[in-house]
């Protein structure tokens, strides 16, 4: 095992050095100096500061439980920008008759009154109860008293039956931290992969065996100083990808007899095709025949026939959110309710794919949110999500069927995280995941200046592929929050908003509008900005560190704003400004303003494309360069004289 973790360990190129009469665990006792603090030393404008934060993980050797400790004690500066401190929320997790419990908690908030510290302990009413999902609860506490200048302090104890895999936990968060120690004692029968990622290296490091809790234990103790606040940065998809983690999962165990539980992807396949819940549910091959649309015999095409199942798949079950690589109530229950968690849809669709003599296999993923798949470790608790995979003559196709919009090789946002594990009954395979096809939306306004010095007129924002899917999913989580977003992001009366799903799946919100802060009057001329509210008032790519992780926009893209701007009678345009072009050498990146006089009319267009979904950080400064040209020939203004 010392082997392993050494591997995995130089893999990630880490330096560590040896702890030198550091004590682990060792909380220091409150320090009324800490409420006299008047700012962060690690970042002056930071809101919050954790002065210690310890993470214990153990084995209790006689129950066998997993004992998860945690203790935090944070400097509060700036009380209205630090509210992700002020309620304590605790996820348990339950799997049947199997559940976590929290077996103790306490915590105080400590103020500085009269020169002393007072502590008010968080009262026990305070407490609630959230069902998350099925499986999760979380346990919920509002620290009272909280001021700026407060330090708060909470430490709880929680009982898990769950030993396989010990939750991943951040070392890098966005509040800087002075001290972050982690630390996962496992009796020496019980061997974990560790897995680091980041670019963080703790300064204290014990990994080895001693015996703990009267018997021998191996032990992984990192501790970490001034730990700064991570910066995250515009188009990264997830940053947890690169922030500074630990996690650990299961990897072998000696009760007597070796068992192994991690050491392959080809191993895990195995496990995965016995498992009632996996393999299980795909060897009820006669539900797929069963439910075979009769139509499909027909279709002597290959993809035409992977497309008709797919499409009877997606158009007849209703994902009810839940993911997983599992199924939940199974696949006959889904046939009766129509409704399925993702490993019963897609699976199912595996099975309906096969049937139909396609070659198909499920391909487990880790959706972007949930964080990169580690190759070099395998374990199943790095993928949380499984879709359909076909293999023809000119590769492979990607199918996923919990949503309704999606199609061959156009996939939810959510999907493309980079590559996937393909579960093959002949071998396991790695799958490289890059979207190709491109998105495109089109933002289009038709407009008049009136008499009375106002703009009025129509506006649609439609989105094709990936990026239509991504707004239908805003959409759902809150419709009232995405209608409202039109008029906080360009401070316009909208009106009539009406946001829906059309026939091919495009996602399009069209309304009214009207706005009398569009022009300026100067004696008989009228001055507007003809690209009126769809001007690029700024330039996202201003970041003026150096960048540090790739660019993502998870689709190709091309973007098209088109601005149909009438005349008023009796006025002529005095001078049109200039059209421009630029694009990169490769044709990677490419921006075009057109605007041209058709009549009484003025019509504008703005073209942006993208070739590609992601790019390395080398090509900031081009994406910064481009988009300045275009936020200079997007705020152009026209003047209007009067005949």
């Amino acid at each position: 095992m010392k082997k392993i973790i050494m591997i995995a360990i130089c893999s990630m190129n880490f330096i560590f050095i040896e702890a030198q009469k550091h004590e682990f665990l060792n909380s220091p006792k409150f320090n009324d100096a800490d409420l006299s603090k008047q700012k962060s030393t690690l970042d002056e404008n930071a809101p919050a500061e954790i002065l210690y934060k310890s993470v214990h993980f153990s084995i209790d050797n006689t129950t066998g439980n997993l004992i998860k400790r945690t203790f935090y004690r944070v400097k509060i500066y700036d009380k209205d920008k630090a509210e992700d401190w002020l309620n304590l929320e605790i996820p348990l997790y339950q799997n049947g008759s199997d559940q976590e419990t929290l077996t103790k908690m306490k915590a105080f908030t400590y103020n500085l009154e009269n020169g002393s510290s007072v502590a008010t302990k968080v009262d026990k009413s305070s407490k609630y109860k959230s069902k998350e999902s099925k499986n999760v609860s979380i346990t919920k506490f509002a620290f009272p008293n909280v001021k700026n200048g407060s330090v708060i302090e909470y430490q709880y104890e929680v009982t898990s039956p769950f030993l396989f895999s010990i939750p991943e936990i951040l070392i890098e968060t966005d509040t800087p931290s002075l001290y972050t120690e982690y630390v996962l004692d496992s009796p020496s029968n019980i061997s974990y992969n560790v897995n680091y990622t980041g670019f963080l290296s703790p300064k204290y490091r014990e990994v080895d065996e001693r015996t703990l809790y009267g018997t021998n234990y191996r032990t992984y103790r990192f501790g970490y100083e001034n730990v700064k606040g991570f910066k995250t940065e515009k188009f990264v998809s997830n940053d947890r990808n690169y922030r500074t983690k630990v996690s650990a999962e299961i990897h072998s165990t000696n009760f007597r007899e070796l068992k192994l539980f991690s050491s392959s992807w080809e191993q895990i396949k195995q496990r995965l095709y016995e498992n009632e819940d996996f393999g299980g549910e795909l060897k009820k091959t006669k539900l797929a025949k069963e439910n075979m649309p009769t139509n499909i015999a027909g279709i002597s095409n290959e993809l035409e026939k992977a497309n008709a199942v797919f499409d009877y798949v997606k158009n007849t079950f209703t994902w009810n959110q839940d993911r997983g690589i599992y199924v939940e109530d199974g696949i006959k229950k889904m046939l009766e309710t129509k409704t399925g968690n993702a490993a019963e849809i897609n699976l199912f669709l595996v099975m309906m794919l096969r049937e139909a003599g396609i070659k198909a296999d499920p391909l487990t993923i880790s959706t972007i949110n949930h964080g990169l798949i580690n190759i070099a470790s395998p374990n199943v608790s790095n993928m949380n999500f499984v879709i359909a995979a076909i293999q023809t003559k000119d590769g492979f196709h990607l199918y996923d069927a919990t949503s309704k919009q999606s199609s061959i090789d156009q996939l939810p946002p959510r999907d493309w995280n980079q590559f996937g594990i393909l579960m093959a009954k002949e071998k396991v395979q790695q799958l490289t995941m890059v979207n190709a096809k491109p998105s495109f939306t089109y933002l289009t306004v038709d407009a008049k200046i009136n008499d009375d010095g106002s703009v009025s007129g129509s506006y649609s924002d439609k989105d094709t592929g990936a990026y239509a899917m991504f707004a239908k999913e805003s959409y759902d989580d809150n419709a009232d929050k995405y209608k409202k977003q039109y008029k906080e992001n360009f401070s316009v009366d909208f009106t009539n908003i009406d946001s829906k799903v059309l026939e091919n799946g495009d996602f399009e919100s069209t309304m009214k509008f009207s706005s009398e802060n569009m022009i300026d009057k100067v004696g008989k001329k009228i001055i507007i900005n003809p690209m009126l509210f769809l001007n690029k008032t700024s330039n996202e790519f201003d970041q003026t560190e150096e960048r540090k992780y790739p660019i993502d926009f998870i689709s190709p893209y091309t973007r098209v704003k088109k601005v149909v701007l009438e005349i008023p009678e009796g006025y002529a345009i005095e001078e049109m400004p200039k059209s421009k072009k630029i694009v990169t050498e490769d044709k990677e990146i490419e921006y075009n303003y057109i605007i041209e006089q058709k009549g009484n009319k003025l019509e504008i267009v703005s073209t942006t494309k993208v070739a590609s979904a992601d790019y390395p950080k080398e090509y900031y400064p081009a994406f910064r360069q481009i988009w300045g040209v275009a936020s200079k020939q997007e705020n152009q203004v026209i003047s209007l004289v009067k005949k």
